[in-house]
């Protein structure tokens, strides 16, 4: 008999995990779209604290549904369990999508910070989604040569982000620092109604949850975990709770050092505190490192997403042309083409961050109110009731409820913000439910062979 618990993920495995899942890029680009949203900086920081409540509710509930339907990797199989095929197909695909859209938001940010670096004047949005799109090109042809970044350099800029946000966080601590004038702007404004509040605060929240994302993850360790039922809510909590703290005390930083009203149109944010705190050399280093890892985001997101293509290809989803694999270097062909070119197509077509942003969420609000509904499903079912380890939340219709009710919440405030790019979206979603129905030849639901080829 083998130990199998040794193989199990731990409570502090866990929670390091939820914080590495959660913690990308966003941080050090999405304070200034949330800060131009709030009204007041009550809102500003109330968006923070409660997108990290939505990020717990959204986490325990996927932590359930991956405990009740254990899957490998296989994030997109949760809905054929759970809708009719042609709106599983359509979720499954916005989320590619979306995740496309996160993809080319975040190689944006990145060409800001290096803009920020290398030029004098900024060389427009223009300019810099040209950049943006150079590394994604970069990142497609290491990933079709097989040329595969480490782990442990993978490793190495996730600490480098995590150290940059605490380099961030005692900038406020130096003296001399954290005196940014308030002024009579950035004092709390009179005569607003509530719905202004409840307008601004819903803005404020899109580019917050932006964020916060990736906890949805957690749905591939419910199976994972020593002690399930003890370590599963207790790990994200833990997790959640040192990214809010996290994320509010860097918030406080930009807030302090820059000033909220500088901060509302403030580009390249990290590098503009690094530069007041530790001069102009901080600031190249800043934006360099910044820059390096937005690199290794997409060479993860590029080696992570066409793998989900390719398995929804051998599951009859998608086009048997996406399981296409060249032999020699095991590189998916088609279905990394075609993501790389799909990203860099959303770059054309919302060359600013404000676009992607919104056309981003909006798609993703879709996709995490669909994919949280599954658990009433599943419960309603009986799913996994005879499994001995199963993870069952407390509080339970609530945290689903409020998780899925903040995101129609999210839709809302892109529409009313920006009805073009929820029409866009909506008509996105609109396209893959007719393309399912117009190429409906065998459309298989998924199997329970986990045999995809993908664990080499």
């Amino acid at each position: 008999m083998h130990d199998h618990s040794r193989n199990r993920l731990s409570l502090f495995d866990l929670t390091m995990i939820v914080i590495g899942l959660v913690i990308g890029m966003g941080v050090f680009r999405t304070a200034s779209d949330a800060a131009k949203a709030s009204i007041t900086p009550g809102v500003f920081f109330s968006a923070w604290l409660v997108g990290g409540v939505i990020a717990l509710c959204g986490a325990l509930t996927y932590a359930e549904i991956g405990s009740r339907l254990p899957v490998t990797g296989g994030y997109y199989r949760i809905f054929a369990k759970a809708y009719h095929p042609s709106v599983a197909f359509a979720v499954n695909c916005i989320i590619l999508v979306s995740n496309a859209a996160s993809l080319s938001g975040v190689a944006l940010i990145g060409s800001e910070y290096l803009s920020e670096a290398l030029f004098q004047e900024s060389p427009g949005d223009l300019g810099k989604s040209l950049i943006a799109m150079a590394s994604i090109l970069l990142f497609y042809v290491v990933n079709l040569l097989g040329l595969r970044m480490s782990s442990n350099t993978q490793n190495l800029l996730m600490s480098v982000k995590i150290g940059l946000i605490v380099l961030l966080i005692l900038a406020i601590f130096l003296p001399g620092v954290g005196t940014a004038p308030m002024g009579p702007a950035a004092a709390t404004p009179t005569g607003y109604a509530w719905d202004d509040y409840i307008g601004s605060f819903g803005s404020a929240l899109v580019a917050v949850c932006f964020t916060y994302g990736g906890y949805q993850q957690t749905i591939n360790f419910g199976g994972d975990v020593q002690d399930a039922r003890r370590n599963l809510p207790r790990g994200i909590l833990m997790g959640i709770l040192l990214i809010i703290a996290l994320y509010l005390s860097v918030s406080y930083s930009y807030y302090q050092i820059i000033g909220f009203e500088d901060l509302k149109n403030a580009r390249g944010i990290a590098a503009i505190v690094a530069g007041r705190v530790y001069g102009e050399t901080g600031q190249f280093l800043f934006s360099l490192l910044l820059f390096l890892a937005v690199l290794a985001y997409v060479n993860v997101i590029l080696l992570s997403n066409p793998r989900v293509m390719y398995a929804m290809s051998l599951d009859g989803i998608l086009p048997r042309a996406f399981a296409r694999k060249d032999g020699k270097r095991g590189v998916l062909t088609v279905s990394l083409t075609v993501y790389a070119f799909l990203s860099i197509g959303i770059l054309f077509f919302l060359d600013t961050f404000d676009k992607i942003l919104g056309f981003s969420l909006f798609l993703d609000s879709i996709g995490m109110a669909f994919s949280a509904a599954t658990l009433f499903i599943l419960r309603r079912k009986g799913v996994g009731y005879s499994d001995a380890g199963l993870y069952s939340m407390r509080l339970y219709p609530l945290l689903p409820l409020v998780f899925i009710s903040a995101y129609v919440f999210v839709a809302w405030s892109i529409a009313r913000d920006s009805p073009g790019t929820a029409w866009t979206a909506i008509g996105v979603l609109g396209s893959f439910v007719a393309l399912f129905f117009l190429t409906r030849r065998r459309h298989t639901t998924p199997q329970a062979s986990e045999e995809w080829g993908l664990d080499e």
